[in-house]
């Protein structure tokens, strides 16, 4: 764990970023996730924060799967934890479109309650069909935010369709609060010009997926917006994470060369 906690002390230090994320529901779930004696959550490998978040999440809310993300202003910028199952499927496909709840919810500053998935083609045409077929039926995604500082999401979904009820909301928007302190905690001490590990580790995809966009912007000579198209089509053409793409874009054992007319 990246912190010991002791007697509640830390609990006490982490509320000093806001009011509201100081209240008894967010120290309670900042107690139970930030627990360092307790067992791995059951289909969860790995005593981190973010999958004790997510595990604890999906018993709180009756929700089938989370994931926690990173969010950069060029859009998804990293997953720090999933669930199994979909909640994987979810946070790749967002990243690889360009689209989906999380970023509408980041870009937005507010929550994004999508209730019935299957009717949301034309609000995010690429990853609701595709997210739908996966499994999921609906998401609910939750910027992790104070103020003007927007750090990420923290997405949510079923498998049946149905909104949260009210206290359902509550809760899930208490959760949102306690990743956010965390994240803020995390970064805390870092010097400046530093970045916290967990987050570095996230983070580092996203720059593999930028260093990529550059080599097929010069490949393929087109812009780096169009380059980043190009990247994200073949990557969801091929099924593929698309970092992982990204990553062999960078090795060069797949090139975008206007003379390729066929995947490496």
């Amino acid at each position: 764990m990246w912190f010991h906690l002791g007697a509640g002390e830390r609990i006490d230090q982490l509320g000093r970023y806001s009011q509201t994320m100081a209240s008894l529901r967010v120290r309670q779930i900042l107690l139970e996730v930030l627990a360092i004696d307790q067992p791995d959550p059951p289909g969860l490998d790995g005593d981190t924060v973010w999958r004790r978040l997510c595990a604890s999440v999906t018993l709180s809310v009756p929700v089938s799967g989370a994931g926690v993300a990173l969010m950069t202003a060029a859009g998804h910028g990293g997953t720090l934890a999933v669930t199994e199952g979909p909640a994987e499927v979810m946070e790749n496909l967002q990243r690889t479109l360009g689209e989906g709840p999380c970023l509408t919810a980041f870009h937005d500053r507010r929550p994004v309650l999508e209730h019935d998935l299957a009717r949301a083609g034309q609000r995010w045409p690429g990853f609701a069909p595709a997210a739908t077929a996966s499994g999921i039926a609906a998401i609910f995604a939750f910027p992790l935010q104070i103020g003007a500082i927007r750090l990420g999401v923290l997405d949510l979904y079923r498998d049946t369709a149905g909104p949260l009820d009210s206290l359902q909301l509550a809760e899930a928007l208490d959760y949102a609060a306690a990743a956010t302190t965390i994240l803020l905690d995390l970064q805390h001490e870092q010097p400046t010009d530093g970045l916290q590990s967990q987050l570095s580790d996230a983070l580092d995809n996203h720059r593999v997926i930028h260093q990529a966009t550059g080599i097929i912007s010069v490949q393929a000579s087109v812009g780096i917006d169009e380059a980043l198209l190009l990247l994200r089509a073949r990557a969801y053409a091929d099924g593929r994470p698309l970092h992982e793409l990204g990553q062999d874009v960078v090795a060069r054992t797949v090139t975008f060369h206007p003379e390729d007319d066929h995947h490496e």
